[in-house]
């Protein structure tokens, strides 16, 4: 059967200032994946390293379990460790509302506790790369799926310590890393970093709407560091005027070297959007 595990793997490292991810790749997985296309290949080695190098250098944990598992179809990788837990350590560092609050600027990309020495793009670009990208910490769940969108949900009899990383990608697949780095890299030659997309959902509380300023604000945090940002409000029914304001003509006529471009609006959002901003 297609879903038959051909292959299986699972070590437990102790997450000493020696244990180095690449060292682990070569010695330990990247075998496994060696009859994969290179494409494949490449995937893979950028997602464990970024998110092994995470484990290390930010979980504040001393173990991490790594299990491998591979059918004909597809491969992946899980990580788990028992540190502090990303999205609290996120939160704490950056002083936000809580973790959830979290997720919303970590979709963002360039968000990292350890500006000194990390971009803070790992994950921004690893949770693109694959058909499959979660983590759960702190009963807090965010997932991107390759067909769907970013989205956090709320798991409270999950609330324990530590990280679990979760990466699938089809066997097959004929995506490469360097076309996902190209969909938000500048065009000149700096090849810098510098689009982005937004959920904008992920402002939002429970069942809330989008109506006040506040949430607008949570919204466009730090985006100020991007030339273009992508505003996605899909799974958004409707918005209110305040929020429309502030982000379509207060924000745009303060950061005038932005360039703010809205998708997946429904009707109702698209005439509160083109009261605040005529398009």
């Amino acid at each position: 059967m297609s879903n038959t595990v051909l292959t299986e793997k699972s070590i437990e490292l102790s997450i000493t200032n020696g244990l180095e991810e690449d060292v682990v790749w070569r010695r330990e997985f990247a075998k496994l994946v060696s009859e994969l296309p290179s494409n494949a290949v490449n995937i893979w080695h950028y997602g464990f390293t970024e998110m092994l190098n995470n484990a290390i250098d930010h979980s504040g944990g001393n173990k991490v379990i790594i299990t491998f598992k591979q059918t004909a179809i597809s491969t992946e990788i899980t990580l788990l460790d028992n540190g502090e837990g990303i999205f609290r350590k996120i939160q704490q560092a950056h002083h936000l509302e809580d973790e959830r609050h979290a997720i919303l600027e970590l979709s963002k990309g360039k968000l990292t506790t350890d500006p000194d020495n990390h971009t803070g793009e790992g994950i921004f670009f690893a949770s693109r790369m694959f058909d499959d990208f979660m983590i759960l910490s702190s009963g807090v769940y965010f997932s991107h799926n390759l067909h769907t969108n970013e989205e956090w949900i709320i798991e409270d009899n999950q609330a324990e310590n530590g990280t679990m990383v979760f990466m699938k990608l089809l066997n097959n697949t004929t995506r490469t890393d360097k076309e996902i780095f190209d969909q938000f890299a500048s065009e000149d030659e700096d090849y810098q970093f510098t689009k982005t997309i937004v959920p904008a959902r992920l402002a939002r509380y429970g069942d809330e709407q989008l109506v006040s300023r506040s949430q607008a604000k949570r919204l466009m945090a730090r985006v100020d560091r991007f030339k273009v940002v992508l505003l996605d409000f899909s799974r958004v029914e409707t918005i209110g005027q305040a929020f429309a304001d502030e982000v379509f003509r207060v924000f745009a006529r303060r950061n005038t070297d932005i360039k703010l471009v809205h998708i997946n609006a429904n009707e109702q959002v698209m005439r509160m959007i083109k009261r605040a901003f005529p398009q």
